[in-house]
């Protein structure tokens, strides 16, 4: 199964840098790293990312980051998302989209299984 981490541009070149994400500043706040199911991408990059012109989404294999992944409740939206407790390892990329904004993320990832 696939999730998603939302990054900046300089966030994703970062991360191909250091090989490992350890989180943007909200990941960090909230200890750990938030990332999202197929379903739940679009609203998430229209709810934080509205404003940014440019965004790369990683799809992660779940089974790469299954021993720090936990499948939380959010407070505010009622579902179950994906958060991971460790640092992301850049291993754990199958693939990565260039999108011109959160309004793109749903025409430019594959559809949901």
């Amino acid at each position: 199964m696939l999730i998603y981490k939302i990054l900046l541009p300089s966030e994703w070149e970062e991360f191909q840098a250091r090989g490992e994400f350890e989180g943007s500043a909200h990941d960090r706040r909230d200890g750990f790293i938030h990332l999202s199911a197929r379903d739940q991408v679009a609203e998430t990059a229209g709810r934080v990312f509205a404003a940014e012109p440019e965004l790369v989404v990683a799809a992660v294999d779940t089974d790469a980051v299954a021993a720090w992944l936990r499948w939380e409740e959010s407070a505010s939206r009622g579902a179950a998302f994906p958060h991971v407790y460790a640092a992301l390892p850049l291993s754990a990329v199958v693939e990565v989209y260039r999108v011109g904004g959160s309004a793109e993320v749903d025409a430019v990832l594959p559809p949901a299984e």
